[in-house]
């Protein structure tokens, strides 16, 4: 073999080398550029999913609390209510007027547990800020215990797991 012959070869063999070395580096380019784009798919399909959870969370909490408005105004058609019922009648007219009222008494508070309102046990509980405000103190009495709630002001209401009002109430210390 002649020097020039060998020179050829060692030509070839690095032009193979190169061409090797080229294919092996756009082989891993491609790669790295594939993983990182399954890398962003599957961050993507992951928000994805999470606004799906968020956009049913809020769905499940506003059918869940649709009432909600509705209920906070009608508490004052139902104090009224309640107030009504307080009054003494002594003739016929008088009780068939009670009767009346105590019958949309009855519907609206089978309408509100219907939509998951419920009055807020308070009488003789123990007195909790979250759900109570106390409007007055008095002293303790024989047989009570301190926080103890001995009179309701104003009912307190609550819809499913939100206070729509808290009862207004007076306390024993």
């Amino acid at each position: 073999m002649s020097k020039n012959e060998e020179i050829e070869e060692i030509e070839e063999l690095e032009e193979t080398t190169e061409e090797t070395v080229e294919e092996i580096s756009v082989e891993e380019t491609l790669k790295k550029e594939l993983s990182e784009m399954e890398d962003k798919f599957l961050r993507a399909q992951a928000e994805i999913v999470n606004m799906r959870n968020r956009h049913n969370k809020e769905r499940e909490d506003s059918a869940k609390y649709r009432a909600q408005n509705l209920a906070k105004d009608l508490l004052t058609a139902l104090d009224n209510l309640d107030r009504a019922l307080e009054i003494e009648t002594n003739d016929e007219h008088g009780e068939s007027m009670k009767k009346g009222i105590e019958m949309v008494r009855e519907g609206m508070l089978h309408a509100f547990k219907e939509a998951g309102v419920e009055e807020i046990d308070s009488l003789g509980q123990t007195f909790d800020p979250n759900k109570h405000q106390a409007v007055q103190t008095i002293p303790l009495s024989e047989g009570q215990e301190s926080d103890e709630i001995v009179q309701v002001l104003q009912k307190g209401y609550i819809l499913h797991d939100r206070i729509l009002r808290p009862a207004m109430v007076i306390v024993a210390q």
